[in-house]
């Protein structure tokens, strides 16, 4: 014992440091081993141990005061510690910004100006201790690899406005009054690490590269979303050109080919989307990005069969590939956005898309298997409850069986649609209320009925229309009777009343639709509603309605140039809005519109006009 150093001795202290520095540099290759294994629970049992190990040694290094000649080894050892935890954990904590921060105050606690700035936050650690940094370059590594930790936590959380203060600090003989994130990333030179220090899992010029990448990406994927297309490609081009891991090349070469889609160039964007399927495994993304293209191109069959090859890629599980223990790009970016453009959905997303393609390009026999396919995948899901429409990429699940009955009709199969319409009903009707007194309470209680209300009504009108293409008038009309009966109890107010003016669009179309079965497939239905006093008939209908009865009487007292111009103003009073407008309507409403689109209108009238008594 006599023989022994002193603890506080200065041999001491070198044997200690030495010891601490072959720890670190131990844990390090340990880590890169795991990253090297081909076993995930022996690679995750590595890592796991060499993040305790560092744990363990910070913790042994911080029980010392802070000194200049141990502070490069304690921030390495704090560089590696959050690298290696932050890729364990996927994503940055809170705690790793407290560890950030006793490294600044180590810093600042050897200059003696540690109270100088408790009050300034994060931001006035960094600025005191990057001032005081010119007097230890000694430190500087260290620093500006802690630095590039600090600039990913804060890209993560979006304070781009401390990171841009951090990156202008670090960048101050350079372009300290640049803004630009871009420059000041490509401007900022971390200095080189000597070959005898300590060892880390990614060194500071790395860091920036992924930080380089990870910004010019998410900026050229917010202007692409903004529509700053330009500046888009160029933000896009820079992350193409980066450190771009292959997986995440993938969704670049996409993005661009959106943009370019965007500015007027298929062929170019074309190119790009060619480049993305053959980058990865990834095909999501660009194959959904090409059906866009080859529907703005006109080309159908290409559009179909991309949709077709989407559905099949998101039936394949994948099993994702091993991650470097390293802060790597797809760690800063944030989670998939539903409102990207590089969002493909799930399978039964992809599936909808292609139906309602498939039902809209006039392939009513594929539309309807696709729906059928769809329904039952829904069906295995055991959906217990029906939701308002909403928000994209698809509709609520009634209006899938609405889009369903439609497309089957389309394809000829009434009796297959009616058996569909049947299955709607029974998970609907039962929502409506049992006398006419309970709809205003109900849509005062509730935003459901309001909504089942028209799901019904659809269904009775396309029943209707099923019944009429098996050639049963009475079976039809008794639908179309009870289809309207549900609209005029269940006619808004407020013509802005539903997503997007839904319940007033859904009337208009509805009516129409039954103006022109009235008078031209069945018209015994007039007849029968002819009975109705007008005060039980919604204001919005009065009109129609009175103008429907003056036209066959017109028609029966053989004055049919009036009753075609009342036909006429009949049909001024139910024309649809404009597809630009916000009541677009649903996409069932429009196949059933497909079916008396002109030329069917303008004979219509010529058959009102020469036709003899019902």
């Amino acid at each position: 014992m006599a023989h022994q150093t002193p603890l506080g001795s200065s041999a001491s202290h070198v044997s200690c440091l030495d010891l601490w520095r072959e720890k670190n540099d131990q844990l390090v290759r340990q880590a890169k081993v795991a990253q090297d294994s081909s076993l995930p629970m022996r690679r995750q049992q590595l890592a796991q141990d060499a993040l305790e190990g560092l744990r363990g040694l910070l913790c042994s290094l911080r029980g010392l005061p802070a000194t200049v000649s141990v502070l490069p080894l304690e921030l390495t050892v704090i560089c590696n510690f959050i690298t290696l935890r932050a890729n364990l954990a996927q994503g940055f904590t809170e705690d790793l910004a407290q560890d950030i921060q006793q490294g600044l105050e180590r810093v600042l606690e050897t200059q003696g100006q540690l109270e100088a700035r408790l009050e300034h936050g994060l931001w006035g650690l960094w600025d005191s201790t990057l001032r005081v940094s010119s007097l230890l370059p000694e430190l500087l590594p260290a620093l500006h690899h802690l630095a590039g930790l600090q600039a990913a936590l804060w890209l993560t959380t979006n304070r781009l406005g401390d990171l841009t203060l951090l990156l202008q600090t670090l960048t101050v003989s350079q372009s300290r009054a640049s803004e630009d994130m871009l420059l000041l990333l490509k401007t900022w030179r971390p200095p080189a690490e000597e070959s005898d220090a300590p060892l880390t899992l990614q060194d500071a010029r790395g860091l920036r590269d992924v930080l380089l990448t990870a910004f010019a990406y998410r900026q050229g994927l917010q202007e692409l979303i903004t529509g700053s297309l330009p500046k888009a490609l160029s933000s896009l081009h820079e992350a193409a050109s980066g450190l771009c891991p292959r997986s995440l090349l993938v969704q670049v070469y996409t993005a661009l080919g959106t943009c370019l889609r965007k500015m007027g160039s298929p062929q170019r964007a074309l190119l790009y989307l060619v480049a993305a399927l053959k980058e990865g495994s990834t095909w999501g993304p660009p194959l959904l990005e090409a059906s866009r293209l080859y529907q703005q191109l006109g080309n159908i069959a290409a559009e179909i069969e991309s949709l077709e090859l989407l559905v099949e890629a998101l039936s394949i599980t994948r099993i994702p590939e091993a991650r470097q223990l390293l802060i790597e790009v797809e760690l800063l970016l944030p989670q998939p956005d539903p409102a990207s453009p590089l969002h493909c959905g799930t399978q039964s997303q992809a599936k909808y898309l292609l139906a309602s393609r498939c039902l809209q390009t006039g392939r009513a026999a594929d539309a309807a298997e696709h729906y059928l396919d769809l329904l039952a995948l829904l069906l295995d899901g055991s959906e217990p409850k029906f939701s308002p429409p909403p928000c994209p990429p698809g509709p609520c699940v009634p209006e899938l069986f609405l889009e369903a009955a439609a497309a089957l009709i389309q394809a000829g199969r009434a009796q297959d649609a009616l058996t569909v319409c049947e299955e709607l009903l029974s998970r609907t009707s039962f929502l409506l209320p049992k006398r006419p007194r309970l709809w205003e309470d109900a849509r005062r209680r509730t935003k459901e009925s309001p909504h089942c209300s028209h799901w019904v009504s659809a269904t009775h009108l396309l029943q209707g229309q099923a019944w009429v293409q098996l050639g049963a008038q009475k079976e039809a009309i008794s639908e179309y009777s009870r289809c309207l009966e549900l609209l005029f109890r269940a006619t808004p107010k407020d013509k802005e009343q539903g997503p997007q003016g839904l319940l007033p669009a859904v009337s208009r179309g509805v009516r129409q639709i039954w103006h022109y079965n009235s008078f031209r497939q069945l018209p015994s239905l007039v007849v029968d509603w002819n009975g109705w006093p007008l005060a039980r008939i919604p204001k919005p209908y009065r009109t129609s309605f009175s103008v429907c009865r003056c036209a066959q009487t017109l028609r029966r007292l053989d004055r049919r140039d009036e009753a075609t111009a009342l036909w006429r103003r009949l049909e001024a009073q139910t024309e649809l809005p404009q597809e630009n407008t916000a009541w677009s309507l649903p996409l069932y409403l429009e196949t059933c519109l497909g079916w008396i689109r002109p030329p069917d209108r303008e004979t219509l009238c010529e058959e009102f006009q020469t036709s003899g008594d019902s």
